[in-house]
């Protein structure tokens, strides 16, 4: 394979989840596979009565309301089999969003330049939670300026300490959505 779009369909999730949110992503994964989609995140909370939050995308990042529908159908009846709920539960197929969590090598390297909100599994010089511009990605490390925008002062972090990363929503992050979305819409 050495088309870069190809490996990263099959490029694995370095932010996984923990305990029951990693029993129905275990689950989940395959199924979205299977239909073409990458699992994003999975989130179990008692919000509703219970509530098993599934994001997923294409690997060109986009997801519509009939990919989550499609999804949704398709991993019901394997929830439903695997039981991996202790009770009731509302299932929620849902895309990324614009202020979406990283989870990939690639997704931290296309948000390169973009305001991030991190949490580490271990904390780093007393600090677990960082907030700052995403100055680039190695094979294994992050490099954050997190003294304000580009310049500031750069602190690395491994990809395996990351518990949680996601975007922040900013105006800048807004612009370069609309004018992604207007180029895919050109090239269409």
């Amino acid at each position: 394979m050495d088309d870069p779009a190809a490996t990263q369909d099959f490029e694995p999730r370095i932010v996984r989840e923990t305990g029951l949110a990693a029993r129905v992503a275990a689950i989940a994964e395959p199924v979205a596979a299977d239909l073409g989609y990458r699992l994003v995140r999975v989130k179990v909370s008692g919000r509703d009565g219970g509530t098993v939050q599934v994001m997923a995308e294409r690997p060109s990042g986009e997801m519509d309301v009939d990919d989550c529908a499609e999804l949704s159908r398709a991993l019901s009846p394997a929830l439903d089999v695997e039981d991996p709920m202790p009770g009731p539960y509302n299932l929620e197929v849902s895309s990324p969003g614009i202020d979406r969590p990283l989870v990939r090598r690639s997704d931290f390297a296309r948000a390169a330049g973009h305001e991030v909100k991190l949490e580490l599994a271990v904390a780093r010089e007393g600090r677990k939670r960082f907030r700052s511009w995403l100055a680039g990605v190695t094979e294994d490390r992050l490099q954050l300026d997190i003294s304000g925008a580009e310049g500031g002062e750069r602190v690395e972090i491994a990809l395996e300490d990351i518990a949680e990363a996601r975007l922040v929503l900013t105006d800048a992050l807004i612009e370069d959505s609309l004018k992604a979305g207007k180029g895919r819409q050109l090239d269409a």
